[in-house]
C-alpha cells in the first residue's frame, strides 16, 4: 500500500472537542468559584434572581461534568479508538453532528438553568427539549463509537474501548430512564414516577452517572494514556479485564446509599451499603493497575509534569473509591448525611480524579493534534499542576473538617434531650471553612486558566498534521 492511498485519522472532531473541554473548563470552574464565594459572602448575587446559589449551582455541575468532562470524554474516545481500531472514524460526519449538538446541549444549559427552568434532579436537571436532544447526540456517538469498533482492522478489542463503549451504552441507559417525564409546557414537566420510586430511579441514575460517566469513562482514558506517557505496557492485562467485570456489575447496584434513613424501603438501602462495600476491590484493582504501570519508570515522574497529573489523578481515584464505601456504612451515614462532608467527598472526585486525569490526557493530546513534539509551554504544565494539586488538597480538607464538625454539632445534645446547637451556630462555625474552600476553587481555576492559555498558543504555533493509519501487517 502506497502512502498516497492510505487513509487518515477524523481527527478534525478530536481537535474541536479537545479545545471545548478546556473553554468549558474554565467556564465551570468560573461558576463554581462564584457560587463559593456566595457561601461566604451571601451578598455577592447582588440581588439578582438568576445569580442566585440555586441557579448557580445546577450550572456549575452540568458545566463541569457535561461540558468539561463530557468534551474530554468525546475528544479522547474518538481518539483512542481510531488508534487502537487501525481505522477512521466511522460516519465522521455524524461524528461532527455529536461535536456541535453537544455544544447546542450545553448552551441550552447555560441559557435555562440561570431563568430556573428545572426538573429538580441531581445532575438531570435540564428540561424535557434539552433531554430529548441530549438522546439524540448520545446515540449519534454510540454509532460512531461503536461503528468504529465494527471496522476495525485488529481483531483485538482493547481494554480502554470496552470502559468507553460501557460508559455510552449505560449513559443511554441511565439518561432515557430517568428522565422520562410527561411535558406540561416547552419547558415545564413531571417526573413518570412518584414518591419513593422517582427518589429510587433518581439515585440510581445520579449514582451511575458518578460511575460510568465520571469512572467508566475516565478509566478508559487512564489505560490508554497511562502506558502512553510513560512508555510502559499496562501492568496488567488480566487485572484490567477482571476490572472492568467487576467494576460494571457492582456500581448498577449502589445508588441506594444515597438514600438512607429515607422513605425508601430498607432492604434497599442495605443493599446499596453493601455493593458499595464490595466496590472497594474492583476500583482499588484498577488504581493499582494504573499506578504498577509505572514499575521501573518512577523516575520520569521527576521531569514530567504530565505523567504527573494522570498517576496523581489515581492517587485521588483510589481515595475517592475508599470514602466512598466508607461513607455508605449506615452509622458513618448517620455522622456525614447532608454535611459538607459529601461535598469534599464529590470534589475528591471530580478535582482531584476527573480533573487531573483529563488535564494530563488532554496535555498529551493537544501537541500531537496540532504537529506539534510538545505543549508551547512545559513549566506552564508544571505551574498548573502544583496550583490544581494545592487546591484540591486546600479545598476537600476544609469541607472534611467543615462536614464532620457539622455532623457532631447537629447531634449533640444536652442531659434534657434538648439540642446544645442552633443551626445557625452550625453555620456560623463553618464560615472559615468556606473561606478555605474559595481559596482553594481559585487556585484550580488558575491553573485551569493557564492551561487554556497554554492550549490556544500550542494550536496557533501549530498545524493540523496529516496522520496516516498504518496499514494492515498483510499488506
Amino acid at each position: 500500500m502506497n502512502q498516497t492511498d492510505q487513509a487518515v485519522y477524523s481527527d478534525t472532531v478530536v481537535r474541536q472537542f479537545s479545545i471545548m473541554a478546556v473553554v468549558w473548563g474554565v467556564v465551570g470552574m468560573l461558576v463554581g468559584v462564584v457560587i463559593a464565594s456566595q457561601l461566604a459572602w451571601p451578598e455577592l448575587n447582588f440581588g439578582i434572581p438568576w445569580l442566585t446559589y440555586g441557579r448557580l449551582r445546577p450550572l456549575h455541575t452540568n458545566a463541569v461534568i457535561f461540558a468539561f468532562g463530557g468534551c474530554a470524554l468525546f475528544a479522547t474516545s474518538y481518539y483512542v479508538v481510531q488508534r487502537t481500531c487501525h481505522t477512521a472514524l466511522f460516519l465522521p460526519k455524524l461524528a461532527a453532528v455529536t461535536f456541535w449538538g453537544w455544544q447546542l446541549v450545553i448552551l441550552a444549559a447555560a441559557i435555562s438553568l440561570p431563568l430556573g427552568y428545572t426538573q429538580g434532579k441531581e445532575y438531570a436537571e435540564l428540561e424535557w427539549p434539552i433531554d430529548i436532544l441530549i438522546a439524540v447526540v448520545w446515540v449519534s456517538y454510540a454509532i460512531v463509537f461503536f461503528g468504529t469498533l465494527g471496522i476495525r482492522k485488529v481483531k483485538h478489542i482493547y481494554v480502554a474501548n470496552w470502559f468507553f463503549g460501557a460508559f455510552i451504552i449505560a449513559v443511554a441507559l441511565l439518561h432515557i430512564v430517568n428522565s422520562a417525564a410527561i411535558p406540561a409546557g416547552w419547558m415545564k414537566s413531571y417526573s413518570a414516577y412518584a414518591g419513593a420510586q422517582d427518589a429510587m430511579i433518581q439515585w440510581w441514575y445520579g449514582h451511575n452517572a458518578v460511575g460510568f460517566f465520571l469512572t467508566a469513562g475516565f478509566l478508559g482514558m487512564m489505560y490508554y494514556f497511562i502506558p502512553k506517557q510513560a512508555e510502559r505496557p499496562v501492568y496488567s492485562y488480566r487485572l484490567s479485564i477482571v476490572h472492568f467485570w467487576a467494576l460494571i456489575f457492582t456500581y448498577m447496584w449502589a445508588g441506594p446509599h444515597h438514600l438512607h434513613y429515607t422513605a425508601l424501603p430498607d432492604w434497599t438501602q442495605s443493599l446499596g451499603m453493601v455493593f458499595s462495600l464490595v466496590l472497594l476491590a474492583p476500583s482499588w484493582g484498577g488504581m493499582i493497575n494504573g499506578i504498577m504501570t509505572l514499575s521501573g519508570a518512577w523516575h520520569k515522574l521527576r521531569d514530567d509534569p504530565v505523567l504527573r497529573f494522570l498517576i496523581v489523578s489515581l492517587s485521588f481515584y483510589g481515595m475517592s473509591t475508599f470514602e466512598g464505601p466508607m461513607m455508605a456504612i449506615k452509622t458513618v451515614n448517620a455522622l456525614s448525611h447532608y454535611t459538607d462532608w459529601t461535598v469534599g467527598h464529590v470534589h475528591s472526585g471530580a478535582l482531584g480524579w476527573v480533573g487531573l486525569v483529563s488535564m494530563g490526557s488532554l496535555y498529551f493530546l493537544v501537541p500531537k493534534l496540532f504537529g506539534q513534539k510538545k505543549m508551547y509551554s512545559v513549566p506552564a504544565i508544571e505551574l498548573h499542576f502544583w496550583m490544581a494539586t494545592i487546591g484540591i488538597v486546600l479545598y476537600i480538607a476544609a469541607m472534611w473538617i467543615a462536614g464532620v464538625m457539622q455532623g457532631l454539632m447537629w447531634r449533640a445534645i444536652n442531659e434534657d434531650g434538648t439540642l446544645t446547637y442552633t443551626f445557625v451556630e452550625s453555620v456560623k462555625a463553618t464560615y472559615p471553612f468556606y473561606v478555605i474552600r474559595f481559596a482553594g476553587g481559585l487556585l484550580y481555576l488558575g491553573g485551569m486558566l493557564i492551561m487554556l492559555w497554554n492550549v490556544i498558543k500550542t494550536a496557533l504555533q501549530g498545524e493540523a498534521p496529516l496522520v496516516s493509519i498504518p496499514a494492515p501487517a498483510h499488506a
